[in-house]
């Protein structure tokens, strides 16, 4: 267990300050939603950090790890406005067939978007992840092997 959080017998300051958060050495490409989503969680910590509890030195702590990484992200945030067209990029919403190891085909769509916006749950991946990587600039009709399975292009949007 981490002596950051334990209690010293003297009632010395136990807790020290939450090592930050990594932040990815790509760039950081947003839709705009995905830097709304930045800006509202930016401005929701802030407001934590106002209403904090100065005696809570554990979510002092957490509050300011997390307000310095997404502040960081803002200030890196490279909005990318969705262009559409027939090719396969940042923003585009992407449906592809891959054959399963049983033989059954599986339609998959999804939005490709910024790493801090990416939810698979709910249809988004990022920009870095191996699939976007493999059909970023294919067409419909366009097959890539990623992980060991094909993947056709079938919907682009």
């Amino acid at each position: 267990m981490s002596v950051a959080f334990v209690k010293e017998p003297e009632g010395g300051e136990a807790f020290e300050n939450l090592p930050d958060r990594p932040i990815s050495p790509h760039p950081n490409f947003v839709t705009p939603e995905g830097l709304a989503q930045i800006e509202a969680e930016v401005a929701r910590l802030e407001k934590e950090v106002a209403s904090l509890d100065p005696t809570d030195k554990a979510e002092d702590s957490r509050i300011g790890r997390d307000l310095r990484y997404w502040a960081a992200r803002k200030n890196t945030a490279q909005v990318v406005e969705p262009r559409g067209g027939d090719t396969v990029q940042f923003g585009s919403t992407v449906t592809v067939v891959r054959e399963e190891d049983s033989g059954k085909e599986t339609r998959q769509t999804f939005r490709i978007v910024g790493e801090d916006e990416a939810d698979p749950h709910k249809g988004s991946i990022s920009y870095v992840a191996p699939l976007a990587r493999a059909i970023t600039g294919k067409t419909i009709g366009d097959v890539v092997e990623v992980n060991g399975h094909e993947v056709e292009v079938v919907e682009i949007r």
